[in-house]
């Protein structure tokens, strides 16, 4: 395999490296790139943090959780390449001398590259964009202040063209299409597949996995598609949260507004929603928000291709109704803007995993409930519909009476764990809870986490 890319406005290329090696390792083993920081090494602390250039997109990517092949045809600047081929320096760089932005600067290089990103989209929400990079001494306050210092200066112009220097080539290895993903995949129907790798990555660097076959799907342009038609959105499985979340915000924002919880900027630009569902995780908040749309499937294997409702998907903790050689092709759900509302508890706000995860649906009639999807992540071993609460509010009046009423259902659906995050008696608390919040929400009463209220 050969790997074509740009790394600091220098052309590359590399011949048969170990595919499961990451970017992180061969900048600082390999290159000597060592302003790039390793911290926790699963994309949680933005230490690692690059400036990636697609073509389509200028985003920050964590280099621990990327492989060297999904850097093809790509241009990538590290830190050392943030300033000026003659030292002149960025102006998130200059601002951060200004604003005393940096102390022990293990974590400078990481933010320098996101706010470079930043304020090339012209981004100015600082405290969502740099959410992923993580300060232990300097304090986030004059980190913020460089970066809306910054703001208003011009893109500098080594940063804008990177991409017209370098020539892509396709790479036999790395499917350009469904057709030749599908038939690789049927040759190889025990291949490791990987999109954004936020999942698999860490099987490699935290469980030091061997792969074995993989399949990279991140060229494969149809699978990032987002149709948007009269009654339905079908989305490709390779889609990223990051254009999921732009996508879904004008019809179902709730939803949009639980993605902007999944990991960090640097994680949303990289993990699909196909990996969210694929790998099956019982505390994936993306499964729960889809069942309560009432998602359909798109399975592909080979030239054979079906559908089915997601709930359907999960079978049990860690098994799906997936055959070998089969992936993910797309997922629709209706458009219209509804009732959707989508909760999501966990111990921070930002880059944490979910004790519990409630959506709620629910279509009312002259005041009485006609329809019912409810689906939780954190209260099974799979993510999981309350049927049996849904079957007590239906055809009922909607009313703080039903809603207690409704209560008792929910020891019916389930009997949570306890682990780490969460006792099983708190599970189903806050679960309950979740549906009384649901109420008072289409009530029109303040239920926003970041709302705080005399």
């Amino acid at each position: 395999m050969e790997i074509s890319f740009l790394l600091n406005g220098t052309p590359v290329t590399l011949r048969n490296p170990p595919v499961t090696t990451t970017l992180l390792d061969w900048l600082r083993d390999e290159k000597g790139l060592t302003g790039t920081k390793e911290g926790c090494n699963e994309g949680d602390c933005g230490a690692c943090s690059v400036m990636v250039h697609d073509g389509r997109h200028v985003r920050a990517l964590n280099a621990c959780l990327l492989f060297l092949p999904q850097v093809h045809g790509k241009a990538v600047r590290t830190v050392e390449g943030i300033s000026g081929p003659d030292g002149t320096l960025h102006p998130v760089q200059a601002a951060m001398i200004d604003h005393h932005g940096s102390q022990c600067g293990f974590c400078t290089p990481g933010f320098i590259t996101t706010m470079a990103v930043n304020h090339l989209n012209k981004v100015q929400d600082h405290d969502t964009a740099l959410a992923g990079n993580l300060c232990r001494c300097t304090g986030y306050a004059p980190i913020i202040r460089a970066a809306d210092a910054a703001h208003a200066a011009p893109v500098p112009g080594w940063l804008v063209d990177d991409l017209s220097q370098l020539k892509s080539s396709p790479q036999t290895r790395l499917p350009e299409t469904a057709d030749e993903l599908a038939a690789l995949y049927a040759k190889e129907p025990n291949a490791t597949l990987i999109a954004g790798a936020t999942d698999v990555g860490l099987w490699v660097t935290k469980d030091l996995q061997d792969l074995g076959p993989v399949i990279f799907l991140h060229r494969c342009k149809e699978l990032q598609q987002i149709e948007i038609g009269p009654e339905t959105i079908r989305i490709g499985a390779g889609v990223t949260l990051a254009d999921l979340m732009q996508t879904l915000d004008p019809f179902h924002p709730s939803f949009a507004l639980l993605i902007r919880r999944f990991g960090a900027a640097q994680v949303r630009a990289a993990a699909t929603i196909g990996g969210n569902i694929a790998n099956g995780s019982p505390i994936g908040d993306g499964a729960p928000a889809l069942i309560a749309l009432g998602a359909r499937l798109h399975l592909r294997q080979g030239e054979t291709r079906r559908d089915m409702p997601l709930e359907g998907f999960f079978l049990d903790y860690g098994k799906q109704d997936r055959a070998p050689g089969e992936f993910i092709d797309a997922i629709t759900i209706p458009r219209q803007a509804g009732t959707l509302r989508c909760y999501k508890l966990s111990k921070r706000f930002d880059q944490d995993i979910s004790a519990v995860c409630g959506c709620f649906n629910i279509v009312f009639e002259a005041g009485r409930v006609v329809t019912a999807r409810i689906a939780f992540g954190g209260m099974a071993g799979i993510p999981k519909r309350a049927t049996a609460v849904e079957t007590a509010l239906m055809g009922q009046p909607w009313t703080q009476a039903t809603i207690e009423a409704a209560l008792p259902a929910f020891a019916k659906d389930f009997t949570p764990l306890t682990d780490l995050r969460a006792s099983e008696s708190y599970r189903m608390e806050t679960a309950r809870n979740m549906l009384q919040r649901y109420f008072l929400d289409l009530g029109g009463a303040p239920v926003s986490v970041l709302e705080v209220a005399p």
